[in-house]
């Protein structure tokens, strides 16, 4: 990943810092969405033509605002304008808005900016406008290398969204997840990972190899993962950007789930002997290995809350498989669901605030949430089977994956990427290159 260098030439925020154009409501789907204009950037005279994937870019600045109103259409509260309906040109409104203009076509809020390319170096500015108010609210500008463009658009997608939201946003991010490809019976699975959007696909593993569960560390830069080395697993720790492997665990029982603890210094997972499975932790720069649960019963898909503090996981000590809270030491075990059905995979928010989980009941599979102590139970959406959810890193959008049942003759199977917010109203197939599993959501490149 290159290194992106960001400038910030000025902020202007009105008076209240907390002023949002744009509140999120979590128990309800936000049934107006912000009507947004976003012109294309406009590009200087004598800019250089961007070639990418044996492709010619001719006009960057219209490309980056695609990527950026894609983006905020996306994410369900924003209302992107067609373009068409625009008064005024991207070689003027960069300049500076005519906000009547802009206002007769409902724009409520409005992006402009402009881009110049020599010796493959882009340099990009851009502005977010009130147009109620006729006032600028942001404007930042960003150099880097020509091929970087998209991530520059993902970072304005990002100062938007924090910007008229008053949240972080979640597009600056990559997603890795398990590719597979075949038949059911036979599936080869690899690892890749691709930007949130879906661009930028690359394959991390051959597919010699069974692999399951990869996870980010906090850092963006190893990702701990499951995989079948003759027919024994293993923990590996994999270096992104150097693709360097190493194992990080021989174990001689079953192994589950690795997850990095929120300092990245250790990684959780269960392991299972002699039909049980318990808990455990692995000291990451030691490799000394603690066990943090010790029960007849079955322990697993441990996650950590954002602190460190306390550690959710599933267990069917009571009989059923529900969701337990404990301290990272293993002490002060409590369950918290108590609801019909079968829960499963917690994962907790990077807010602190939820608990992501899936429900078994009635043959159905559900991804919900609820908070940290079991209370206030939602259940966001419903199919023949899914699971693995996993969090955005504002704690706003769920990933999962979803599987679609086979025909009579064995025919139709299919595995797809899928994400939800916490609305439950706007979910949404994440296009890949093949069938795809098991993701998980990075955090922000640009911190």
């Amino acid at each position: 990943m290159k290194k992106l260098i960001l400038v910030i030439f000025y902020i202007f925020i009105l008076n209240n810092s907390s002023f949002a154009l744009v509140e999120v409501d979590i128990t309800r789907g936000n049934l107006d969405p912000l009507p947004i204009a976003i012109s294309p950037l406009y590009v200087e005279p004598g800019s250089q033509e961007i070639k990418q994937d044996d492709k010619v870019i001719k006009n960057i600045g219209e490309e980056i605002s695609k990527v950026i109103e894609v983006n905020l259409r996306r994410s369900g509260l924003f209302n992107p304008l067609k373009k068409d309906s625009f008064v005024q040109n991207p070689d003027i409104a960069h300049v500076k808005p005519r906000f009547e203009d802009w206002r007769l076509i409902k724009a409520q809020a409005l992006v402009t900016g402009k881009v110049s390319i020599m010796d493959e170096k882009l340099r990009t500015e851009f502005r977010l406008w009130y147009t109620v108010a006729a006032k600028e609210m942001v404007a930042l500008a960003f150099s880097t290398t020509s091929s970087n463009w998209r991530r520059v658009a993902h970072i304005i997608s990002d100062k938007i969204y924090q910007r008229l939201t008053g949240e972080e946003g979640y597009f600056d991010t990559r997603i890795i997840y398990v590719s597979e490809t075949g038949e059911k019976t036979q599936r080869y699975k690899k690892l890749a990972i691709m930007d949130q959007d879906g661009a930028n696909v690359k394959y991390l593993t051959l597919g010699n190899e069974l692999v399951l569960t990869p996870r980010f560390s906090p850092t963006n830069q190893l990702v701990t993962y499951l995989s079948y080395f003759r027919n024994l697993p293993r923990v590996y720790l994999l270096d992104i950007e150097t693709g360097v492997q190493e194992v990080v665990g021989d174990f001689p029982g079953m192994t589950f789930a690795p997850r990095f603890s929120p300092d990245g210094k250790k990684i959780i997972m269960s392991f299972a002997q002699d039909g049980n499975s318990d808990i455990y932790t692995m000291n990451m720069d030691t490799r000394v290995v603690e066990r943090i649960t010790d029960h007849t019963s079955i322990d697993t898909s441990p996650s950590y809350s954002p602190d460190g503090k306390y550690i959710c996981f599933n267990s069917d000590r009571s009989g059923l498989q529900q969701i337990y809270v404990m301290r990272s030491d293993g002490s002060n075990v409590k369950r918290i669901t108590f609801g019909k059905g079968l829960y499963g995979t917690p994962v907790w928010s990077p807010r602190g605030d939820l608990i992501a989980f899936t429900k078994v009941h009635k043959g159905k599979f559900y991804i919900g949430v609820m908070r940290a102590d079991g209370s206030g139970e939602r259940l966001l959406t419903e199919n023949f089977y899914q699971e693995a959810p996993s969090w955005s890193p504002n704690g706003r959008v769920l990933i999962f994956y979803r599987e679609t049942k086979t025909d009579s003759e064995g025919k139709g199977f299919s595995a797809k990427l899928w994400s939800i917010d916490l609305t439950g109203y706007n979910e949404r197939l994440i296009e890949t290159e093949t069938d795809g599993s098991d993701p998980s959501w990075s955090s922000l490149l640009s911190k």
